[in-house]
């Protein structure tokens, strides 16, 4: 009887007008989204998202609600962090057509090759607002091309009257910041990005100090120096002598590098609230959802290179491209059985995504397994590497959480050539015999 009085009183308070509208208040980091707006500001936006669709009854969620806000003051200006209400009638369509069954659940939605056509990803990390923030952070897309002396010429000769921008750094990672700045003046200002190791380029432009930010007006003007702190909000007032920031989202017919109109201008700047009463229908239903937001059924295991032919092969010839090899013991263990889960898992996603990324195991007692790990300096009996011999480089996981989060998100890392590769050592990569 307690329970069920319970129950009656938990619905009958989430009935209450104050129960709903007060869960994120209007002064909340954390963008209100509905069925009407979510269309605009989320599925069609240029920027990636972290949405949470929750209940204003609900428990988990009132507990994740301070980490949420903080995570979205993180990401204020780098990603969009939102919530819909998925209690109020006029969203629960919306909700149903996302695959939401439960409260709180989050999803990441960042764009797809395909305008209004954006990947969405159920969110299976911790839920603290680092984790959160991360996790957005890894799935903010890169249109930051990186420059090296070879072909510095090439980019600055490219579409000359068009502006460029270049930060010259001394990391080998794109921050979010620069990508977020990208994608703000998408198809308007170009971004580059150069390492301090390319003396051409950092010589060129009189560089002498890192990080420095540099505009290249176009049109025959002298490089502009920017003198500001690294921020988002000065950068862009810095970009904006040369082209406006594109609203969001920008619009199909939308020009590049031109000024935008008066009525661009107040589109980009329009406030969430007000951008929320537009009468925009939901395209839930047209998204592209990757198979991290519906897992398939029948989990596609990794394949195990059984002998040391089979791992040079396919892994260790001048030829052969990127492979990620989990290194396990012979012997079943629960690490074994976690990691080879989760790549796995990222196996099957990749393969029903049609897109060709080899993963294999490698099994302890397998011939040519151990001296492979000592000439990486591998000592663990768990270890994760990516490495290219055609190329030569090769790169270990140092997480250490073998989560399928964290896994996915330095498998993209490694995609997209961000972070720190070494030399594969002489005598790693053989010849295939006659």
């Amino acid at each position: 009887h307690q329970q069920t009085l319970l129950a009656t009183l938990a619905a009958s308070l989430a009935a209450l007008p104050f129960a709903q509208a007060g869960f994120y208040s209007k002064s909340s980091p954390v963008l209100q989204v509905d069925a009407k707006s979510y269309d605009r500001l989320i599925t069609k936006s240029n920027h990636t998202s972290i949405v949470e669709f929750y209940a204003p009854w609900c428990g988990h969620c009132q507990n994740l609600k301070p980490a949420y806000e903080k995570a979205a003051r993180t990401l204020d200006g780098l990603a969009k962090v939102a919530a819909v209400d998925c209690d109020d009638d006029a969203n629960k369509a919306l909700c149903g057509s996302l695959g939401v069954k439960g409260f709180p659940t989050l999803k990441i939605v960042r764009p797809g090759k395909k305008p209004g056509r954006p990947v969405v990803e159920d969110y299976q990390g911790q839920r603290t607002a680092g984790a959160i923030a991360d996790a957005v952070v890894a799935k903010i897309n890169n249109h930051v091309v990186k420059l090296t002396d070879k072909d510095i010429d090439a980019f600055l000769e490219k579409d000359g009257d068009k502006p460029k921008a270049i930060l010259f750094t001394e990391k080998g990672t794109t921050s979010a910041l620069l990508r977020s700045l990208a994608i703000d003046f998408l198809d308007a200002v170009t971004i580059g990005q150069v390492r301090n190791k390319e003396k051409a380029a950092v010589d060129r432009f009189g560089i002498s100090s890192f990080p420095s930010f540099v505009l290249i007006p176009g049109g025959g003007k002298e490089p502009v120096v920017y003198s500001g702190e690294l921020n988002k909000k000065d950068m862009v007032e810095f970009l904006k002598q040369v082209a406006e920031p594109n609203p969001d989202p920008a619009p199909s017919n939308g020009k590049s590098g031109k000024k935008a109109s008066t009525k661009d201008k107040a589109s980009s700047k329009e406030a969430p609230q007000k951008a929320a009463a537009a009468d925009e229908s939901s395209s839930a239903a047209s998204s592209e959802t990757s198979t991290a937001a519906a897992p398939e059924s029948t989990l596609i295991d990794i394949p195990a290179l059984t002998s040391k032919a089979e791992l040079e092969e396919h892994c260790l010839q001048p030829k052969s491209q990127t492979c990620v090899l989990a290194f396990v013991p012979a012997s079943a263990s629960e690490m074994r059985n976690k990691i080879l889960s989760a790549v796995s898992q990222l196996h099957t996603k990749y393969v029903h995504g049609k897109r060709h990324f080899p993963f294999f195991s490698v099994d302890s007692d397998v011939e040519g397994s151990a001296a492979l790990k000592e000439a990486l300096g591998l000592s663990g009996k768990i270890e994760l590497v990516a490495l290219n011999a055609r190329r030569g480089w090769w790169r270990r996981y140092e997480d250490g959480e073998f989560s399928v989060h964290s896994v996915e998100s330095w498998i993209d890392a490694v995609r997209m050539g961000e972070g720190e590769k070494k030399k594969l050592p002489e005598g790693v990569v053989v010849e295939k015999a006659e």
